[in-house]
């Protein structure tokens, strides 16, 4: 079946995680990525392990880089500089993660490029920002998280700053990514204009923050840390039934009427202690431990059921290897086996939008380093064999 992005082609200068990703997203709804990667080292991820595959490469790697070509190419070769012109020249879009200034400095910012290219969307993402005093630090997502304070409202009241448990900004930052292109192209679609899109960590975090942000913005109020429970709304937090832990939101009034006959104490609906968020709110303490004595009566399992099946919004505290053995999460595809052509049958996270008529799909899996070298070179800018060996001898591929 078709692809919602068949026919455009990205030439993909990432590394790391927010470009690889945004990169990844691309491929899967149709793109043609071509990976471009440092001769013999590849993408830093390539060494981010374990754990390993079973041939030994980075499961790291394997998470963000499906659906692409690897192409292996010495930037700071004249010919290699040659090369990605002439990439460029038959491309859609360059996404790239350097520093600031980098590209440049390479002889290839997008200036330089979109001479060889006026329809480019050059996508540039850093982790501060292309301007500004920290344009040229370094940002590491887990840095990021402490700068733009996420750690500083993520963990127990009590405890130290805590990082969330993946790389949540370089995420964002590759969705925000992926946005901001489409919708380069589909401004390029009505004008015809090419044009350079900047996304960065920071950006991103800040953005991210949403209502711990406008608390502050609108009304002064720094918000701290209140482990699984949320800052506004109560109950709606972890909570330990017999046996383990369950998450339990309770939204708006209705939801509490209904947790409250769920739970066995229907008089608490009208308890004036409890009567609307805000009263909830402000006995936060007491409400919560209230709701841990009566859920003391089961097990995580029987409340899960109980709450689901009275319509509130409910589910276990699933460790990662839980999810993968979760009907819905089965039924929904979103576990995909590909062939890797050293590792073997490989089990990848399937493609997480559904298009009715033009579905995201896993066509290949992530590349050995250069494994599309001489395919690309010769189907794409015409090369003979002959001549990208002689290349490889002198240091270019």
């Amino acid at each position: 079946m078709p692809r919602p992005l068949d026919g455009l082609r990205v030439v993909d200068l990432t590394r790391i995680v927010a470009g690889p990703l945004a990169t990844q997203i691309f491929g899967d709804y149709g793109a043609e990525i071509i990976k471009i990667e440092q001769p013999g080292t590849g993408d830093d991820s390539r060494q981010w392990a374990p754990p390993v595959a079973p041939d030994g490469s980075a499961a790291y790697f394997f998470s963000i880089n499906r659906n692409k070509k690897s192409v292996t190419l010495n930037l700071k070769h004249p010919r290699g500089k040659e090369i990605l012109k002439a990439l460029v020249r038959q491309a859609d879009v360059v996404i790239e993660n350097f520093k600031p200034g980098t590209m440049e400095d390479l002889g290839l910012g997008y200036e330089t490029l979109r001479r060889e290219n006026p329809r480019l969307i050059y996508c540039a993402i850093s982790g501060f920002g292309a301007s500004g005093p920290k344009r040229e630090w370094a940002g590491y997502d887990s840095i990021i998280q402490g700068v733009t304070g996420l750690m500083s409202i993520t963990g127990e009241a009590d405890g130290p700053p805590v990082k969330v448990g993946v790389a949540l900004i370089d995420e964002i930052t590759a969705l925000y990514a992926h946005g901001a292109v489409l919708a380069a192209l589909l401004h390029r679609e009505r004008t015809g204009q090419g044009q350079k899109v900047e996304c960065s960590l920071l950006e991103s975090g800040v953005a991210s923050l949403m209502n711990a942000a406008i608390s502050y913005l609108l009304a002064g109020e720094i918000q701290g840390r209140y482990g699984s429970a949320h800052a506004s709304v109560v109950p709606y937090q972890a909570f330990k039934a017999k046996d383990d832990y369950l998450m339990v939101g309770v939204g708006n009034e209705r939801l509490w009427k209904t947790f409250c006959e769920v739970i066995g104490a229907p008089e608490w609906a009208d308890d004036p202690r409890f009567n609307g968020n805000a009263k909830r709110v402000e006995h936060r303490e007491e409400l919560v431990r209230m709701i841990e004595e009566r859920l003391q009566a089961r097990t995580r399992d029987e409340w899960v059921d109980a709450f689901g099946a009275a319509g509130l919004p409910t589910g276990p505290i699933n460790n990662v290897g839980d999810v993968f053995q979760d009907p819905q999460v089965l039924h929904r595809g979103m576990v995909q086996e590909v062939v890797h052509p050293t590792a073997g049958k490989v089990r990848l996270v399937g493609v997480p939008v559904k298009f009715s008529e033009t579905p995201g799909e896993i066509t290949s899996p992530p590349p050995l380093l250069g494994q599309h070298t001489d395919e690309v070179l010769r189907d794409l800018l015409g090369l003979a064999s002959a001549e990208i060996e002689r290349l490889r001898k002198d240091g270019v591929l």
